[in-house]
């Protein structure tokens, strides 16, 4: 769905990949990830995509260190959309991966089936895919529907008519993983004519791809993702390590050149992305 020339800018700054060996500037800590979110918040973005961290810096999934994560960003950052992972690349069991749920996010990440990464797969079973979803509902959360390649869209669209998924609706659509969409015009173009009208959609270009495909989506006037989580890099020659706001820098002049504005979290949760059961907390830091 084109936005009528308002771009939704999806910030997505921490991820399961980046270590501080491999980039000084990815946020590890919680401290860390509200500054950035709210360096980000400051500039402008519509969504934050969060991914929490233990104490050594890895991949956790426990709510109480996605709850220092959320009460941060609404205290900093009042009334940003914020979606929580619910990612199946590290962990498998439904009761771990569907704790961030019961804090009531804005949304929460939905990856539509198991993919292979370059090292790693993340597996997501029809049962627990349709778990998370029932769960997201009973909690008001909304999904982020990730799609890495055509067959996600179509069992998106299937757990839709199913009505385990209540509109509206949100698309997230990567190109650049070795397993899914490539970032070419012919498969980005296959991908958007398999979402229905008047859906939400977003780009992503996993690693150097980020830029293109950002710059694809928003002349086109498609959302995107941008941050650390996707690509560690500011130039496809690999010489200089990016910061988060550097990327986002870059979106916004591009939003900029082409006459576009932002879609802003107000905006998207007034289309119905807040979380209507979580309104006394939103509230408490408005």
């Amino acid at each position: 769905m084109q936005q009528d020339k308002t771009i939704i800018v999806n910030f997505c700054p921490t991820g399961m990949v980046p270590t501080k060996e491999i980039t000084p500037h990815v946020p590890i800590s919680v401290e860390e990830i509200v500054e950035q979110t709210h360096e980000a918040y400051e500039l402008g973005i519509t969504i934050v995509h969060v991914h929490a961290r233990d104490k050594d810096g890895l991949p956790d999934y426990k709510k109480s260190v996605y709850r220092d994560i959320f009460e941060g960003i609404r205290k900093y950052c009042p009334g940003l959309i914020i979606c929580g992972s619910t990612s199946g690349r590290l962990i498998s069991e439904f009761e771990k991966r569907s704790e961030v749920i019961e804090l009531k996010p804005d949304m929460c990440s939905l990856t539509l089936s198991s993919l292979n990464f370059v090292q790693h797969a993340s597996v997501n079973e029809p049962e627990i895919i349709q778990k998370l979803a029932a769960k997201m509902a009973d909690y008001g959360v909304k999904p982020e529907m990730e799609c890495f390649d055509l067959g996600m869209i179509n069992y998106g669209q299937f757990l839709i008519k199913k009505g385990l998924i209540e509109g509206p609706f949100y698309w997230n659509l990567l190109f650049g993983n070795i397993a899914g969409f490539q970032p070419d015009f012919f498969q980005i173009g296959a991908a958007i004519n398999a979402i229905p009208r008047g859906h939400f959609t977003s780009l992503a270009g996993l690693g150097i791809h980020q830029l293109p495909v950002n710059a694809c989506a928003i002349a086109m006037g498609y959302g995107v993702r941008v941050g650390l989580e996707d690509n560690i890099w500011y130039d496809s020659q690999k010489r200089k390590k990016a910061k988060n706001i550097e990327l986002l820098q870059r979106v916004h002049k591009l939003i900029e050149m082409h006459g576009h504005t932002l879609f802003t979290s107000s905006d998207f949760g007034n289309k119905g992305f807040y979380n209507q059961k979580n309104a006394e907390i939103r509230n408490k830091y408005g």
